[in-house]
């Protein structure tokens, strides 16, 4: 009976000991990890911030091969803050559409969030996610039941500002 109770007694005491050093080292290499300075941090992640991006002068190309606009391609010209998209491939040449306003605001390494708003209203007529890396674009028009459309990205001219 003496023996059990040593038994237990020494797996207890040996069940403390590999938890207070288990403890011991994740607190160890928890305080030896410090966290990244901030200008590391910036290199790699884009900061979160509403500042506007201005793309006076840039003229784009949106070639269209999946969606509602598949088979389409529409030149999109920027001033500093309206924008004018022509039909210049597909199916809706020779339609004409009225200048917009617009707002563009970096969110990533080379990307933009661009929304198009009816002057007038305010209403959102068109909404993109450009990706100038990989030349890519993501279209969501509302009006219709499949309003989304994808496909690649030309950049015609560049505008004063760099992309971001």
């Amino acid at each position: 009976m003496f023996a059990t109770k040593r038994i237990r007694l020494a797996v207890a005491a040996l069940a403390v000991a590999v938890a207070a050093s288990g403890t011991a080292a994740a607190m160890a290499s928890t305080a030896s990890a410090s966290p990244k300075p901030a200008a590391q941090v910036s290199a790699h992640h884009v900061r979160v911030s509403l500042n506007r991006f201005d793309l006076n002068g840039y003229v784009i190309n949106a070639k269209y091969t999946l969606g509602r606009n598949t088979g389409n391609t529409f030149q999109q010209t920027y001033k500093h803050s309206t924008v004018q998209g022509v039909p210049i491939a597909g199916p809706y040449v020779g339609t004409t559409f009225p200048p917009e306003d617009y707002v563009a605001l970096p969110i990533g390494n080379h990307q933009l969030y661009i929304t198009w708003l009816d002057p007038k209203t305010f209403a959102i007529v068109d909404v993109f996610v450009m990706n100038f890396a990989t030349h890519t674009v993501y279209d969501y028009a509302p009006g219709s039941a499949q309003p989304e459309s994808a496909g690649t990205i030309t950049v015609v001219k560049c505008g004063k500002d760099p992309l971001p």
